[in-house]
C-alpha cells in the first residue's frame, strides 16, 4: 500500500482527508519495528521495554501517558489524547508475546521487512495493532484535532497468561469517577475483520485426593488417577452435549484437558492426581457456576465417596461478550474501513480476548478489529504482518475517533 490517501468515499471530510495523509507506512514500519524488538516474552520476561518504547513514543507525540505496576517489571500502560465531554473511544491491547521458541529463519526479536510483510515474534499478536492504534492518535494530534471524547489506548500486561493487567486496569477504572467511553476497539489481529462476539475462556482445577497403599494390594487403597479417569469420562460427555447447540457464530464451549499430574510411583497406589481443565465459555457462561455442576456430577456418579475426595477451583476466567450487529460501533467500524479500501466481514472469535471484561465489567460495547491474523501468524514460528493492513488499520481507527463512534458522524 502506497503512502498516498486513497479516498473511497464521496463523504470523507476535508479533516478526516487530512488526518489519513498523515498516516504513513514508513512511520508504522518503524514504530512496529521498535516494539517487536522489545521482546516481552510471557512467561520467561516482562513488559517492561515494550512499555518504554510505548511512552517514548507518545510523549513525543503529545499524548498524555499513565502508567500502573501490578507487578515488578509489569506496568499496564494508557495514552489519551484528550477530548471534550462526551463518552470517547477506548482501544485496547497487551504489551506481552508468548514464548518465540525454536525454528525461526531469522532472530524473533530482530524484525525485518519482506515482500510487503514485517517479521517478528509479536508482529501479528499485538504489536502491530499497537503500533496502528498509536499512529492514528498521532496523526489526530498533528492535525489539530479536538474529538468530543478522549480517545485512548489501554494496553495491558499478561494477556496471554493469567490476564493480571485487565484485571487491575478494569478495577481502577471502576474506582474512576471520570472513567467515561462510548465503545472499545480491541486491537488483536482479526485480518480487519469486524469481530462483534468472542468467547471467553477458563481454567479449572481439579484435586482428587485418595490414599496411598502398595501396588500388590491396591485394595488397600483408594487410587486418585483412577478416580481423576471417571471424573475425566464426565468432562468428555459434557463436551459432546455442548456441540449439540451450536450458536452460528461462536459454535459453543469445550473442554480440554491440558495437564494431569498424579501418582509417585508405579508400585504405589496413587494418592493424589491434578487436572488441569480449560473450559471455553460462551458469553453467558459463568466458569463458577461450570465448576459447581462439574462437582455435582462427581458426586451424582459417586465418585467422591469410599476414601476419595474431590476439590475444585477456578485458576483463571477471561469472559466472553457479544455486541448487537446493529450497534453504531460495529457499522461504523465496517464504514470506516470502507473508506480506507478494506471490505470488512462481520465475524465472531473462537478465541478469547481481553474484551470480555471491558464489556462486562465496565458495560462498554465492544468489538475486536485489527491487522494481522490470528489463525495462521498469531503464535507461529516466521510470525509476520501485513504492511498494507498496518496502515489499513490505523486510517481505519483515526476515522473512527473523527466520526467518535457510536452514534455519531463527524
Amino acid at each position: 500500500m502506497s503512502n498516498a490517501v486513497q479516498v473511497h468515499s464521496p463523504g470523507l471530510q476535508a479533516l478526516e482527508a487530512q488526518v489519513l495523509g498523515l498516516i504513513t507506512e514508513a512511520d508504522l514500519v518503524s514504530l512496529t519495528r521498535a516494539l517487536v524488538a522489545a521482546g516481552g516474552e510471557n512467561p520467561g520476561s516482562t513488559e517492561e521495554v515494550t512499555v518504554e518504547v510505548l511512552k517514548n513514543f507518545c510523549l513525543g507525540a503529545g499524548l498524555e501517558v499513565t502508567m500502573e505496576h501490578v507487578a515488578p517489571g509489569r506496568p499496564n500502560f494508557t495514552a489519551v489524547l484528550p477530548g471534550g465531554n462526551q463518552p470517547g473511544i477506548l482501544f485496547l491491547g497487551h504489551s506481552d508475546v508468548v514464548p518465540a521458541g525454536s525454528g525461526w529463519e531469522r532472530p524473533p526479536f530482530e524484525p525485518y521487512v519482506r515482500d510487503g510483510r514485517l517479521f517478528g515474534r509479536g508482529s501479528t499478536d499485538m504489536k502491530g495493532g499497537l503500533a496502528a492504534v498509536l499512529i492514528a492518535l498521532k496523526a489526530l494530534k498533528d492535525a489539530g484535532v479536538k474529538l468530543p471524547g478522549n480517545a485512548a489506548l489501554a494496553c495491558t500486561v499478561d494477556e496471554e497468561d493469567l490476564g493480571i493487567g485487565i484485571r487491575a486496569y478494569t478495577a481502577a477504572a471502576l474506582a474512576d469517577s471520570s472513567f467515561s467511553y462510548a465503545a472499545c476497539v480491541v486491537a488483536e489481529p482479526t485480518d480487519l475483520e469486524t469481530v462483534i462476539a468472542c468467547r471467553g475462556d477458563s481454567y479449572i482445577e481439579v484435586k482428587v485426593t485418595g490414599k496411598s497403599a502398595h501396588s500388590g494390594r491396591p485394595s488397600d487403597g483408594r487410587n486418585a488417577i483412577d478416580a481423576a479417569a471417571r471424573i475425566l469420562m464426565l468432562v468428555r460427555e459434557d463436551h459432546t452435549l455442548l456441540q449439540e447447540d451450536l450458536d452460528p457464530m461462536l459454535g459453543a464451549g469445550t473442554w480440554n484437558t491440558g495437564l494431569i499430574q498424579g501418582g509417585s510411583g508405579t508400585s504405589m497406589v496413587a494418592s493424589e492426581c491434578t487436572l488441569s481443565l480449560d473450559r471455553r465459555l460462551m458469553p453467558d457462561d459463568d466458569a463458577q457456576l461450570i465448576l459447581r455442576e462439574l462437582l455435582q456430577r462427581i458426586g451424582e456418579a459417586g465418585i467422591d465417596t469410599d476414601g476419595i475426595s474431590v476439590e475444585g477451583s477456578v485458576t483463571m476466567e477471561m469472559p466472553g461478550f457479544r455486541t448487537p450487529e446493529s450497534h453504531p460501533l460495529v457499522s461504523g467500524a465496517v464504514a470506516s474501513l470502507a473508506d480506507v479500501g478494506v471490505a470488512s466481514a462481520v465475524t465472531g472469535w473462537t478465541a478469547a480476548c481481553d474484551g470480555g471484561f471491558i464489556a462486562r465489567d465496565l458495560g462498554v460495547p465492544t468489538i475486536v478489529l485489527g491487522p494481522g491474523g490470528l489463525n495462521d501468524q498469531a503464535h507461529q514460528v516466521n510470525e509476520s504482518v501485513s504492511i498494507g493492513e498496518l496502515v489499513a488499520a490505523a486510517r481505519a481507527y483515526a476515522l473512527m475517533c473523527l466520526r467518535q463512534m457510536p452514534g455519531r458522524t463527524a
